[in-house]
């Protein structure tokens, strides 16, 4: 029994001969008849033999040809014709799939369409229609998944002339779900209306937007808001320096002083926190503040509590708050307010938005790369190509 069909990937071939070239040329026809497609039957002729010759996998380092003795058949049943189908080879395909998903894989995993065109014997044109082609067939496969569970929402800047996109992340799998134009709710209107298993999302992290915020209530009205941790601790330590500021404009501008005051209490050294509290004796009123914010940081950087163990922390929280709202950082304290369910439901999970901005950062190399996007569909398709799945199709 020959296995020639199974060795080359293409089974129900012969092979008849095999030359060795500059590459491999391999002539090879179908073993027995199919049935007639369309009315299954077993009852038909040969009318005319054509041949095809088509780009098929490399062995070693030489390209793989075939040569197809491809029969046109005459179904005596129905009276009509067809030709002898191949799995993985396409109609008035010059390649086979397997040729054309080598490809695609090589260049997704880096190598250059120049050097394919050397070691493949194509076109880096025909590289490039590959490549989209298939990132358009699994971005198409990737638009009927529901949406997550555990949602990570935040913007970022695309254009001068289109502004910001706003990117919707899997926290639960690492990868992005969607990107869309806009950051305003008129402008994501029409997505989020026609979006499929919003009413499963459970959790949605976001930073302290009061846009986004009005979003996942109208739209996700199910999901549990939850406040990115790196950005409320931002806002507090931003606050801080700027009564600072306001209290001595000089020591603002030593650097040395901006670390420390920047650190965390528990991150400094003896000899440092006796010299910052050194300076801020000069400041009582700077220096409670300073004594608040380090315990409002302990507090935000609090995760994965239970309900009893968050229960008894919101006391102190509403307490720091409290002391925060006649002191010069009463905006500050508005703003916690404001935000005090989902910060209080950040104690409860460890998901941050720190995938969203691991992301955004691969997608401005991206942009870098192509020397800017103008088209944004096709910033779109390469932003899920390499961010919202592995870059592997499995073979069917």
């Amino acid at each position: 029994m020959s296995h020639s069909g199974i060795i080359i990937g293409i089974p129900g071939l012969k092979v008849e001969n095999v030359y060795h070239n500059q590459g491999i040329e391999v002539f090879a026809r179908p073993k027995r008849r199919p049935n007639y497609i369309y009315c299954h039957d077993d009852n038909v002729r040969i009318k005319a033999t054509h041949k095809r010759t088509l780009k098929h996998t490399r062995l070693g380092n030489r390209v793989m040809t075939l040569h197809l003795k491809v029969p046109k058949y005459h179904c005596q049943q129905c009276d009509r014709y067809f030709r002898h189908p191949f799995e993985g080879i396409r109609p008035r395909f010059r390649s086979s799939e397997a040729f054309r998903l080598e490809v695609f894989e090589a260049h997704d995993g880096g190598v250059t369409q120049r050097k394919l065109s050397q070691t493949h014997r194509i076109s880096p044109a025909t590289v490039e229609r590959w490549y989209q082609s298939f990132i358009r067939q699994r971005v198409s496969e990737l638009a009927s998944r529901p949406c997550p569970q555990v949602l990570g929402i935040d913007e970022h800047f695309f254009t001068r002339k289109k502004g910001y996109a706003t990117t919707l992340v899997d926290l639960k799998n690492h990868k992005v779900f969607d990107v869309k134009l806009g950051r305003s709710e008129l402008s994501l209107r029409p997505y989020l209306r026609n979006l499929e298993g919003k009413d499963k999302v459970k959790v949605i992290v976001m930073d302290l937007s009061v846009t986004y915020r009005s979003i996942a209530r109208r739209y996700f009205p199910k999901a549990t808001i939850v406040a990115d941790r790196f950005h409320v601790v931002r806002l507090i330590n931003q606050h801080f320096l700027k009564v600072w500021q306001l209290q001595d404009p000089e020591g603002r501008k030593n650097r040395g002083l901006l670390s420390l005051m920047r650190r965390h209490q528990w991150n400094l050294r003896d000899e440092q926190h006796a010299n910052l509290m050194d300076y801020l004796a000069e400041f009582p009123v700077l220096q409670q503040l300073y004594v608040v914010k380090q315990k409002l940081i302990r507090l935000m950087l609090l995760k994965t509590l239970n309900r009893n163990r968050a229960r008894k922390k919101l006391p102190q929280f509403i307490r720091l708050i409290e002391q925060l709202k006649a002191s010069p950082l009463h905006t500050l304290a508005k703003t916690l307010t404001s935000w005090l369910e989902p910060i209080v439901a950040m104690w409860r999970f460890s998901k941050t938005n720190g995938i969203t901005e691991g992301f955004h950062n691969k997608m401005e190399m991206m942009s870098r790369r192509a020397y800017g996007f103008r088209n944004f569909e096709n910033y779109r398709m390469r932003v899920l190509a390499h961010c919202g799945w592995n870059g592997i199709i499995n073979r069917v």
